[in-house]
This record gives structure tokens, C-alpha cells and sequence, in this order.
């Protein structure tokens, strides 16, 4: 049996919520065939599925009494609730969406590494994968570029979602970033960029995987050198390659129904995939805005350089 869809527009356009209560009229059986031919139609039902059309009740438009309608075939069965105008002309078919909350919301950030303003009034989580080449081009329209750009109004916040499937090191460069983040954001996020930009000099020409791990755990042993970190805890932890944590945010992943790399959430509203700076910027303002705040304004462009004039002919 096809699955449901909602009517595009909602067809809701000119009904007036009343907190008066409605009295149900009954219909006629002509009514009660039309409304089933018209659904029949609109979902583009078989034969063999059966329409029953349920008992109506006041609903809190005027006007419109509610309709539940019970699609069914063998053992399967769906009710879908309808609107029905009290002269029998219009049905509607509404969605019920929760506002109060969003999937976004669940999204588990303490702890995790900060790039930007902390206190920012707009965040923008990141399920990152570090041997995605989509996620790199990403991170390098965040920053610098979009950080630079937002300055304190933004604070950037990375999620791991390693795509192990078809990316073999990614999982293990999560693991070490997390090491490194353990005692220091800061390295955390240098860490991050490198292997965004080096991702191909990871791999290898060879496609070696234990080069590859071999190559993570020697910069990121590096980079906790260079920033003067505990080195025995830091070489205890890569040792170790404690998966725990990745896989809890994995998990998050895919309750959130992320099926690719990368996804952001810029206070909630939701982006799939390295889109062009320009939309990413827009999703970014209209969150500034909707959190009182004014975006920056938009970079010039550069002015083209002047034509250089040419020497004067030698008469």
C-alpha cells in the first residue's frame, strides 16, 4: 500500500481557528462518496484497498468538522485525519508538526571542543567525518573565511560521524582528535584542519591503512609536542584507540537521520552537504537575525584593476 503523502500548500489557506465548539451534521451517502472518490484519486489508491470514512466530530476550525478515514488493505491500515468544510465542498488534509522541541536540540555539545565566541548566540554543529573530502572543503569554508567573516556572533562546534564503510582511517583520526581534545581545544581544532587538508597526503599513493594510522598518530603526537601537552597521557590514549566516545556520537547520527557527510545544524535548521559559501552565509544570517542580532554586511568585491594606459606611438 503506497504510504501517505502530505498535500503540498496544506490547502489551509482562509480557515479560522474558533474556540467555539462545532455541532457535526451528518452527511448524505452522496457526500460520504464523494469525499472516498476524491481521497481514492488523490493518493492514487487501488482498487483493492478499502476506504471507510469515520465518525466527524467538532474540530477547532470554523467551519470544518474533523474526518479520520481509515485506509486499509489485509492486515495493513492507516487513518489518516481529514478536515471536512460543513457544506461538504472542501477536505483537508492536515500535518501536525511539535514546535515546542526540534531533533537538534538532542544534540549533545558539552564538552566538545569550541571555535568562536562561546557565549555566540548562533551555533553551528558540524557531524564531521575527517576523511571526507566534502567535509574538508567544508571546514575550509568555515574557516577562516566564515569565522573571520561572523567573528563573535558565531561559535563552531564539530560532531564525529566517521563514514568507516567507505572512509578507513576516519574512525581512527576521530579517535586521536579526541585525544588531542582531551587536553587542549585549541590543538583539537589544528589537528582537524591539518587532516582536512592533508587528506590524500594520509592515504597515501599505496591506500597502506596502517600507514595511514601509522601518519595520525605521528602529527597528532607532533601537535601535542609543539603545544607542550602531556605526552606519555596523550601516547597512553592513541595507544589505546578507545572508540566509546565516537561511536555515542555516530548513534546521535543516526537518530538524527544523517545519512552523509558533512551536516550542519545552524541553530537547529538543518544543512546537508558542502553547500556554496553563499547559502551556508544566508542559513547563518537568518539565524543572527531570528537571535536579535544584525549579520555583517556582505564583502565587497574587489575593484578591477585600472587598464594600464599603452605608450604613444613614435611619430
Amino acid at each position: 500500500m503506497q504510504k501517505l503523502h502530505v498535500l503540498a500548500g496544506m490547502l489551509l489557506l482562509g480557515l479560522t481557528i474558533g474556540c467555539k465548539a462545532q455541532t457535526a451534521t451528518n452527511p448524505s451517502s452522496d457526500a460520504n462518496r464523494r469525499i472516498e472518490v476524491k481521497v481514492r484519486a488523490r493518493y492514487d489508491l487501488p482498487p483493492d484497498v478499502d476506504v471507510t470514512l469515520g465518525q466527524r466530530t467538532p474540530s477547532k476550525f470554523a467551519g470544518y468538522q474533523s474526518l479520520p478515514v481509515t485506509i486499509s488493505k489485509g492486515n495493513q491500515k492507516q487513518v489518516v485525519n481529514f478536515l471536512v468544510s460543513d457544506d461538504n465542498t472542501k477536505l483537508v488534509h492536515m500535518d501536525t508538526m511539535d514546535v515546542a522541541t526540534s531533533p537538534a536540540d538532542t544534540i549533545a555539545i558539552a564538552g566538545r571542543p569550541i571555535r568562536g565566541n562561546p557565549n555566540a548566540k548562533v551555533t553551528v554543529i558540524v557531524f564531521d567525518d575527517l576523511e571526507c573530502p566534502f567535509c574538508a572543503r567544508m571546514n575550509a569554508d568555515l574557516f577562516p573565511g566564515t569565522l573571520e567573516h561572523y567573528k563573535d556572533q558565531v561559535r563552531y562546534i564539530y560532531k564525529d560521524d566517521p563514514l568507516s564503510e567507505i572512509h578507513p582511517w576516519a574512525m581512527h583520526a576521530a579517535v586521536d582528535a579526541n585525544c588531542l581534545a582531551e587536553q587542549s581545544p585549541n590543538v583539537y581544532w589544528t589537528y582537524v584542519d591539518y587532516l582536512h587538508a592533508h587528506g590524500d597526503e594520509i592515504s597515501g599513493p599505496d591506500r597502506n591503512l596502517q600507514k595511514s594510522y601509522a601518519a595520525l598518530d605521528r602529527i597528532a603526537e607532533q601537535e601535542g609536542t609543539l603545544a607542550k601537552l602531556d605526552s606519555d597521557k596523550l601516547k597512553a590514549c592513541i595507544t589505546k584507540q578507545d572508540e566509546t566516545k565516537i561511536l555515542a556520537e555516530r548513534k546521535e547520527a543516526d537518530a538524527l537521520q544523517i545519512d552523509g557527510t558533512p551536516a550542519l545544524f545552524v541553530n537547529g535548521e538543518r544543512i546537508n552537504g558542502a553547500v556554496p559559501r553563499e547559502q551556508l552565509w544566508t542559513v547563518i544570517d537568518r539565524a543572527i537575525r531570528d537571535a536579535g542580532e544584525q549579520p555583517p554586511p556582505e564583502p565587497q568585491a574587489p575593484k578591477p584593476a585600472a587598464p594600464v594606459a599603452k605608450p604613444a606611438a613614435a611619430k
